[in-house]
């Protein structure tokens, strides 16, 4: 072989699956599409010492899972707001950040055929994300290509330099550390049950005529909210009120548009006046978990880099 014989359509026949292995590993598109850009880089540059001794898909996939390990030995631990802090004491403006290395992002569709996109799409909630962010990098990748993947201990052993026996027992602790791991998170998540539509209709009413009340009686009584990169977040019918007025000049005339998350999820992309007044520009992706048809946690995810990720407009007339 030699590198005028790289084969393009191989390659792009592997990105989606290849990227949503990467958004699992690292929590974050950007992330994963660096990954994915510095595979396709290095799988160009080495085409010629390809030997087929294993097959094409495992060896791209050694490429990235070695990215992606090498990534994670330089970077902290992502999160959610939940998972790192308690509630707010006292209802203030947020003003405490993290940057956005530090938090996992929502991600758009993968693109690919449709049985892809349905293949364990439990596994794509924000909370599972989060779980995954607890493991060892190795472990993680273990568990993310035999329990998401379905792939082989053998296949796996090749593309990640281990022994099938050292699979298997990663796979274990990595399972073990899983089940023990006790995120706020999954304790709030309600992902594998999507909000009924006339709860998201009823939420975008509310908000958009700022009404509130209506907006506080769909919350659960335990309710609540965050806003990454804020620290802070809003347990509690009372307080999430007194922030919801405390913040009203700046929310009130906003608009929402429907998008969809972490494999079709329901979601809301929130734009707001700008400062002129004569439109409405991004703000933060609402994503809502429900439980028992009422609001258990709003993640409104302040990132206008979102935006253009999931392909919304850059600005809405008002």
């Amino acid at each position: 072989m030699n590198e005028t014989a790289f084969d393009e359509p191989l390659f792009a026949s592997l990105k989606p699956g290849l990227t949503s292995f990467c958004y699992r590993m690292l929590g974050s598109m950007d992330d994963a599409d660096d990954a994915v850009q510095e595979t396709s880089i290095r799988v160009w540059q080495s085409w010629s010492t390809f030997r087929q001794d294993s097959s094409f898909k495992t060896w791209v996939y050694r490429i990235a899972s070695n990215l992606c390990l090498d990534k994670l030995r330089q970077s902290k631990r992502r999160a959610l707001p939940v998972d790192l802090f308690d509630p707010a004491a006292a209802i203030v403006e947020p003003r405490d950040t993290l940057p956005d290395s530090a938090w996992i992002w929502p991600s758009p569709d993968f693109g690919g055929n449709p049985e892809d996109r349905l293949v364990r799409r439990d596994t794509l909630q924000l909370c599972f994300i989060a779980l995954l962010q607890t493991l060892p990098p190795r472990q993680r990748a273990v568990l993310i290509l035999k329990d998401v993947f379905e792939w082989s201990s053998k296949q796996i052993a090749e593309t990640l330099a281990m022994s099938p026996a050292a699979v298997n027992s990663a796979l274990q602790r990595a399972r073990e550390t899983m089940e023990r791991a006790q995120l706020r998170s999954d304790e709030l998540s309600s992902m594998d049950v999507q909000p009924e539509q006339e709860l998201l209709s009823r939420y975008v009413e509310a908000f958009e005529q700022f009404d509130i009340n209506a907006l506080v009686t769909l919350f659960h009584e335990e309710g609540c909210m965050s806003m990454p990169p804020f620290e802070m977040w809003i347990r509690g019918k009372d307080d999430l009120s007194a922030f919801y007025s405390l913040t009203r000049w700046h929310c009130e005339g906003s608009r929402f548009v429907p998008v969809t998350v972490n494999g079709g999820y329901p979601a809301l992309a929130q734009y707001m006046p700008d400062k002129d007044g004569a439109g409405l520009v991004p703000w933060g992706i609402h994503v809502i978990e429900a439980k028992e048809n009422q609001i258990l946690h709003v993640q409104n995810f302040i990132n206008t880099k979102l935006f253009s990720r999931f392909g919304l407009p850059e600005r809405l007339d008002r």
